[in-house]
């Protein structure tokens, strides 16, 4: 009759050839961790049904090493998008140049001067870099790079507007995914919160009639939504005049801070950072992985006197890039520079490809597979940019039984795929594939099981 008595002992195990493998594998003490809980877990079964049979030590090492498998598997993992969504947020926004990989590892793997100045052989700041880059591209007057917009929103409101009035339009309250509220920003900067307009229209003698006493006006682009027909809303250079006569200060966050034109590629035009700087405003806010295409990111741009004061703030610090982060934005910006970013980034790659290109490529898909349908779609910009705006695109359709099932199988591969649905059928969408062959393979592999 089985009994408990005849398990192995930890230390029996710990005997094993294949235990001393574990060990090497994952270390000492995580591999007791799942011995122990192996057995625990074993002893648990035997008490609910002692007629079980007792595994074998073979059999307990081997469940011991799926416990392993699992604790130290990555959840953060590369994926193939197919999808057809450029920016897609929850598969990490923008995918980054070669340029910009190559110096983010260099100074990932070796010491920097994050923090030394090589001229004068003592300490120096990281709020230096990237700065005369983005000087350089946007013509301001100076800049400084946080770890992401919100950060940057912040950090502008509780620098200049802290416990003071801060003027917005109604038709700019928004929340973007993930819950976040452009008003809970604002009022966790300390700063008060005016609402001027209403939620269709807003007129310039909405924003004069609060004026009085505000510290600054803050414009928020509208970049995942958009408010049509009977709207109305006043010129951001109109909104500069009436706001500097008054000798109030305007921020306008731009959220995912275009440096080109998108209309070039038969898109809605997006606002872009010169153009904000151009009707004079005084700081500018925007992200380094929506429509600029970096790492994540906040930067913030423009008069050189407010600047000071938001670096000379405490939650500067708080909300400072790291220097991957510093390396990866300069990198990338330096493509701008160099008139190379539609060339070397991958968004802009992604946006530029025309609609015969994108259908070559899925034709040679069909090919490859020896099945599916290649039909005319949509691409999306996404990254709550360019709202209802699309790409004419191509896509591979391949008509599975379910497709359901055969998406959860294409998140299950190596790597997984991520895919979308349209009348029972699985599209693919080239504009958004880095690499055909590994696609290609992980397809081969899904439907031949």
């Amino acid at each position: 009759m089985n009994s408990l008595r005849d398990l192995p002992s930890v230390e029996g195990l710990l005997h094993a050839s294949r235990a001393t493998n574990l060990i090497d594998a994952y270390g000492r003490r995580l591999t007791l961790d799942a011995l122990r809980l192996t057995l625990d877990e074993t002893r648990a079964r035997f008490k609910l049904d002692p007629k079980i049979a007792l595994p074998s030590t073979d059999v307990i090492l081997s469940q011991a090493e799926s416990h392993l498998r699992a604790w130290t598997t990555p959840t953060l993992l590369p994926v193939i998008n197919a999808t057809g969504v450029i920016l897609h947020t929850n598969l990490g926004r923008a995918p980054l140049s070669d340029a910009t990989l190559r110096v983010m590892d260099e100074v990932s793997r070796n010491y920097s001067n994050l923090e030394y100045d090589l001229t004068k052989g003592q300490r120096g700041s990281r709020l230096i870099h990237a700065e005369s880059v983005l000087q350089k591209l946007t013509g301001a007057e100076a800049a400084i790079v946080v770890n992401n917009n919100a950060s940057a929103v912040l950090l502008v409101l509780s620098a200049l507007a802290n416990k003071k009035r801060a003027v917005i339009s109604r038709t700019q309250l928004v929340e973007i995914g993930g819950g976040f509220r452009v008003p809970d920003v604002m009022k966790q900067s300390g700063a008060k919160l005016v609402e001027v307009g209403a939620t269709n229209k807003v007129k310039l003698s909405d924003y004069e009639e609060e004026m009085s006493n505000a510290a600054l006006i803050m414009r928020a682009h509208r970049s995942n939504f958009k408010i049509v027909g009977f709207t109305e809303e006043p010129e951001l250079k109109d909104i500069v005049e009436v706001a500097h006569k008054a000798g109030i200060i305007v921020v306008d966050d731009l959220g995912s801070g275009a440096l080109l034109d998108t209309a070039k590629y038969g898109l809605a035009h997006e606002p872009t950072v010169g153009e904000s700087l151009a009707a004079g405003v005084d700081l500018v806010c925007f992200s380094g992985d929506k429509l600029l295409g970096g790492p994540q990111a906040g930067i913030i741009v423009g008069k050189a006197e407010l600047i000071a004061k938001i670096k000379k703030h405490p939650l500067a610090r708080a909300v400072r890039a790291d220097k991957t982060c510093l390396a990866g934005i300069t990198a990338t910006l330096l493509h701008y520079l160099k008139d190379e970013a539609e060339r070397e980034i991958p968004i802009w790659r992604m946006m530029s490809l025309t609609p015969e290109q994108v259908k070559a490529r899925a034709e040679a898909w069909r090919e490859a597979l020896g099945q599916g349908d290649v039909v005319k779609s949509e691409s999306t910009v996404g990254g709550g940019s360019l709202p209802e705006e699309s790409i004419s695109t191509f896509v591979l359709s391949l008509n599975v039984k379910s497709a359901d099932k055969f998406l959860k199988k294409l998140r299950g591969m190596n790597p997984p795929v991520i895919a979308r649905t349209e009348n029972d059928k699985v599209l693919f969408d080239p504009r958004t594939v880095m690499n055909d062959d590994l696609l290609l393979k992980v397809l081969k592999d899904a439907l031949s099981f």
